[in-house]
């Protein structure tokens, strides 16, 4: 873990998707999440503690090696900052990548309809990922 977003502490009073949990819970444990985000943003500081809250339920410690924190500076000119943000190609946050052994299987974006553990639960729901 390179650093650590006080944002991703797991809310308390989260409204958990019991069906998104579930499909955390069921991912083999070789699964890592990478998360970018910054304390200082606000869509960061609504998203990412809820975020956290799915991923503890599910049996996933948002602070342990299965959950890299990637935090994340905004420049003058607007764009951002930040180990491997060019690499990942990290525009908006959080973003948050679910990779297994190196691939991509599931991204979530700042701007997703949806919250982060529904919108990575709908695309991990369609690979075979289960333990």
């Amino acid at each position: 873990m390179t650093g650590t977003l006080e944002t991703m502490q797991p809310a308390a009073d989260a409204d958990l998707d019991d069906d998104a949990v579930g499909t955390l819970r069921s991912l083999s444990e070789n699964v890592v999440f990478r998360v970018w985000g910054g304390d200082w943003c606000g869509d960061c500081q609504n998203q990412l503690p809820t975020f956290a809250a799915a991923l503890d339920e599910a049996g996933v410690d948002p602070a342990g090696d299965r959950v890299h924190h990637y935090p994340v500076e905004k420049n003058a000119d607007g764009s951002k900052s930040g180990e491997l943000v060019d690499e990942y190609d990290i525009e908006l946050i959080p973003t948050v990548v679910v990779e297994l052994d190196g691939e991509e299987l599931a991204r979530f974006v700042e701007d997703a309809p949806d919250s982060i553990a529904v919108t990575l639960a709908n695309q991990l729901s369609t690979a075979d990922l289960t333990a």
